[in-house]
């Protein structure tokens, strides 16, 4: 399902302000809602199966890029790292389950969502579009307004779905507790 949902935020068209390397878009929204909604485990394979599915060349990326040359360009960072936020995320609002709490949940998005994110794509950044480490992480100041509104959306939402699907929570609930039974 979350595959599914990165293939339409793919659709919000791109922004790139000031001439960026990367693009601005709704696509990062995907994996901080994967891992505040259906946890760490699926998320993580959403975002994996949506990024198998951009290498094979389905134009899922804003601006209908897809295909394996995407990997080579400069959002790099940022592709790598749509996985690890979903199981950051995934992880931190799992320990919360079953009642999702939205300081839990902006936590888990800042760090996961905004922290991982920038943690591997800065340096993408750099790399790709022969910057310096610092003139990287200050032209994606840009993003960094876009990005704490998208986890205030991601908060925002998992609270409603945890509310009226409270099985989700009983769910990660379960295998948390199954998983921490083997150790």
């Amino acid at each position: 399902m979350f595959t599914g949902i990165m293939a339409a935020l793919g659709a919000v068209p791109a922004w790139a302000p000031f001439g960026l390397a990367v693009p601005i878009t709704a696509q990062s929204l995907g994996p901080m809602l994967a891992g505040s909604v259906i946890g760490a485990r699926r998320g993580f394979v959403s975002m994996v199966l949506f990024l198998v599915l951009v290498a094979a060349g389905l134009p899922l990326l804003a601006g209908g890029r897809g295909g394996i040359a995407v990997f080579a360009g400069p959002s790099v960072g940022f592709l790598v790292a749509f996985p690890l936020v979903a199981l950051v995320v995934g992880v931190i609002t799992e320990r919360e389950l079953p009642r999702y709490r939205l300081p839990v949940g902006l936590a888990a998005n800042l760090v996961g969502g905004i922290g991982v994110m920038y943690l591997l794509g800065v340096p993408g950044v750099a790399w790709r579009a022969d910057l310096s480490l610092g003139a990287a992480l200050l032209a994606n100041t840009a993003f960094v307004p876009g990005d704490l509104l998208k986890v205030v959306i991601a908060c925002t939402v998992a609270k409603g779905v945890h509310a009226a699907y409270p099985r989700f929570a009983d769910e990660a609930r379960r295998r948390r507790e199954t998983t921490a039974g083997r150790r």
